[in-house]
């Protein structure tokens, strides 16, 4: 059987990776754990919490952009790449008259989701992932893209003890 290797910090949020069944977890001296084990079912240990994904919950204020389908396009796609995810299939539908957004990036670790209001300045989006993808890398790349004066992002571990 492969073994795999995951470096776990316990500061700040933390970097999701795979947790896997006979885990073993070595400690180093600089204080990150090494975790080694042989399952293969892409939950992810969190703050030292074994859970189904990391979701997060994104709110842009005073955001711009909104309404140009092919920016929101292109930011998935960076999301995508940044976070290091596995892009199956993007989704866009273009409201009108308002120019409203609402889609989804089907990713192989869960989903990008966006809903725009661009009459109000406003995108709520949910980043969910599991496996080895970084949904905190997708933070820099959305505020790269909408350029929000106010971002709001709230974490919800799913799956916990599943």
């Amino acid at each position: 059987m492969r073994q795999a290797a995951l470096l776990r910090s316990d500061k700040g949020l933390g970097t999701p990776g795979t947790d896997r069944k006979k885990a073993k977890s070595v400690a180093t001296a600089t204080g990150v754990s090494l975790v080694i084990d042989d399952r293969k079912d892409h939950f992810v240990v969190r703050n030292g919490v074994r859970c189904a994904g990391v979701h997060l919950i994104v709110d842009l204020y005073e955001a711009e952009g909104l309404a140009d389908i092919d920016l929101i396009d292109e930011a998935l796609r960076k999301c995508v790449a940044a976070a290091g995810a596995t892009l199956l299939h993007i989704h866009l539908h273009h409201f009108e008259p308002n120019g409203g957004v609402s889609g989804v990036a089907v990713l192989a670790e869960s989903h990008i989701s966006i809903h725009s209001w661009p009459e109000a300045n406003y995108a709520a989006l949910d980043v969910f992932m599991c496996g080895d993808a970084n949904p905190e890398a997708c933070i820099p790349v959305l505020r790269a893209a909408f350029k929000p004066k106010r971002i709001v992002v709230g974490e919800h571990l799913r799956g916990q003890g599943a």
